[in-house]
């Protein structure tokens, strides 16, 4: 029987207010990637080819970055990464990786550590966010992202399952074509790069804007960004949104919620919400994450 290191060190904690210098940008799956133009983007007039990764591309740091792709989440991870290794480097970047972990035992591994040393961008691909927090939850790849993030003008990029990933709190699975059930959306702890906020991908594809608000019912606190197709948004400041993309994201706020029945029925029961605000931004739109000052308990 064989066992799995120890993490080396204690996790990383920024400190109280600190403003994180990397980027995020969440992207709601099936960007496109110039020869595999979605059918019907072009009819868009906010569509560019290869919009969303041409500007994950120019947020990279230096003269010669690195970009380190993680196909954890993919069933065919070694196809998904070769996917975006032809894209980036037929977009300029030379130094490119693949972080190829498909255990837990792989996440000790000591040379995909100095993956994530040397990154200056990271590419999570789609697939199951479970099997990303699942596999790097509380090991030390992960507390080294996050330091680098805080610390380091890095960008962290994720599309479908690697956008979803990125929030806490994260739905991994739910009825796509309801979600007004109490109990159909299941959601546990995402890798928190982006906290009190729920992502969610394929939004309006896939009607996903109920079971949003089922998730955003249950902790008013958070807010709810449905991600479409084809869109992202950029993170900067750690809670400054831009958006990027043909399509539109959607934001569902609860905090000025003034009715839920959610905490009063059983499971199996529709739930019922009021007083949600929604927004719709598309292409430019920025948006400032509703943050306060919490109260510090010791």
């Amino acid at each position: 029987m064989t066992t799995s290191p120890k993490n080396s060190k204690a996790n990383f904690i920024p400190a109280k207010g600190q403003t994180p210098k990397g980027k995020i940008l969440a992207i709601g799956g099936k960007e496109n990637k110039g020869a595999d133009q979605a059918e019907g983007k072009d009819k868009n007039i906010n569509f560019i080819s290869e919009q969303i990764l041409k500007r994950f591309v120019q947020e990279l740091r230096g003269d010669d970055p690195t970009v380190v792709i993680i196909p954890t989440a993919s069933n065919e991870p070694a196809a998904s990464a070769q996917d975006y290794i032809k894209l980036f480097k037929e977009l300029g970047v030379n130094k490119v990786l693949v972080m190829d972990i498909r255990t837990r035992e792989d996440a000790f591994k000591p040379e995909f550590l100095k993956m994530v040393e040397k990154g200056d961008g990271f590419m999570f691909t789609g697939g199951d966010q479970l099997r990303l927090t699942a596999i790097y939850g509380g090991t030390q790849i992960l507390n080294k992202l996050k330091e680098r993030y805080v610390l380091e003008n890095i960008i962290i990029a994720g599309t479908s399952a690697g956008a979803a990933a990125m929030s806490t709190p994260m739905i991994y699975e739910g009825e796509s074509d309801g979600g007004y059930i109490k109990g159909d959306v299941r959601m546990t702890t995402g890798l928190e790069f982006i906290k009190n906020v729920a992502i969610d991908t394929h939004f309006l594809t896939r009607g996903r804007i109920v079971r949003m608000t089922q998730a955003i019912a249950t902790n008013p606190e958070c807010i709810g960004i449905g991600l479409e197709e084809d869109t992202a948004i950029l993170v900067v400041d750690g809670g400054h949104i831009e958006v990027v993309g043909s399509g539109l994201i959607t934001i569902v706020d609860g905090m000025d919620m003034t009715e839920t029945n959610i905490f009063e029925i059983e499971n199996g029961q529709p739930f019922t919400a009021k007083g949600l605000r929604v927004h719709l931004l598309g292409d430019k739109d920025e948006y400032e994450i509703p943050t306060y000052q919490r109260v510090q308990i010791v």
